[in-house]
């Protein structure tokens, strides 16, 4: 096969012979020609390979910090999969059957949070490979204009609240899950630490995102549902709309028939913390049949955060690097 190069429009890229007369080599393909160019993030994973790791906050044996090879996102995939597929509805493709592993195309140029167990520290043992118990993935709005926007944008009508905010700057949180055993007070409290240490670290204004409730029936968190629109709902100058031909009403009860605590122990976990936390709700739930939940739209600017968190976890202009002594341990 003979190689030449070519000129006009493919100038740049090399022509395959007449035995391949359609392959085409481009220069920076290097010693892997057939492989399709992967999308990184500037300042992404490849970046931080080689660099130490960022460590956000530690507890005894649990730290929060950033993933920095590609193999750390795998084994967070690989937790996702167990908690979606395994654990609770989400339907598998072929490829996720074989992999095991929750993944998509948005994975590439998110920033992946991780809680990483490393082992019993008390009597000097610790695992082999330390094991990831718990992840967020973010993703910030230059890194998100860059590419191909934000995931949650094929739900809900993000346009309107980001052209009407052009001085805030917007962080999008997903896929967050927490190993079985691992589910409680301080593991949440340390991956809360890791999204909000991000969050100063990078001047983040707006946090947005998708939280679920499990199962494709809505009329099942009717109540929930309705509570969360007649409380929660954001105003107007905050307020995202799920797509027309996706959009579920929440309004399906009137307010004087709610019961609140019974609608309040009915919410997801994660749910009910960002309502603590000051969160507000957009308008439309969306039937998510991937995965079967019906999703809910989250928007939580910082300047709406209740200030008593802050002296939990530090106030928004108040930021020390990763792995100063303060981030030795959780607030």
């Amino acid at each position: 096969m003979t190689i030449k190069s070519t000129s006009g429009r493919f100038a740049g890229r090399f022509r395959g012979g007449p035995i391949f007369p359609n392959l085409m080599f481009r220069p920076n393909q290097g010693m892997f020609p057939f492989m399709g160019r992967r999308r990184f993030n500037v300042g992404g994973v490849l970046a931080r390979r080689f660099q130490p790791a960022k460590v956000y906050g530690r507890l005894g044996c649990l730290e929060v910090r950033l993933a920095r090879k590609r193999g750390e996102i795998r084994r967070a995939q690989r937790l996702r999969y167990k908690v979606f597929y395994e654990e609770m509805s989400a339907v598998p493709d072929a490829l996720a059957i074989l992999s095991r592993r929750d993944e998509d195309a948005f994975d590439s140029v998110f920033d992946h949070l991780l809680v990483i167990d490393r082992g019993d520290l008390t009597d000097g043992r610790r695992w082999r490979r330390s094991k990831v118990v718990g992840t967020y993935r973010v993703l910030c709005q230059e890194v998100a204009d860059l590419y191909d926007g934000f995931y949650t944008q094929g739900e809900y009508d993000l346009a309107p609240l980001i052209q009407a905010k052009p001085d805030y700057s917007f962080m999008e949180l997903g896929r967050s899950c927490v190993l079985k055993p691992y589910r409680n007070k301080r593991t949440l409290e340390l991956l809360w630490q890791g999204v909000w240490s991000y969050v100063r670290e990078h001047g983040v204004d707006v946090m947005i995102g998708c939280a679920s409730f499990e199962g494709i029936d809505p009329t099942k968190h009717a109540e929930a549902l309705s509570f969360l629109y007649h409380t929660a709902l954001a105003p107007e100058e905050w307020r995202v709309t799920a797509h027309h031909h996706l959009r579920v009403d929440m309004n399906m009860m009137p307010r004087e028939r709610i019961n609140a605590r019974r609608a309040l122990k009915a919410l997801p976990p994660l749910i009910k913390g960002y309502l603590r936390v000051g969160a507000y709700v957009g308008d439309g739930a969306v039937i998510d049949h991937q995965f079967g939940t019906t999703d809910v739209f989250i928007i939580m600017p910082v300047e709406a955060i209740k200030s008593r968190y802050f002296a939990h976890f530090g106030a928004p202009d108040e930021f020390a690097p990763p792995n100063a002594p303060e981030f030795a341990q959780v607030n």
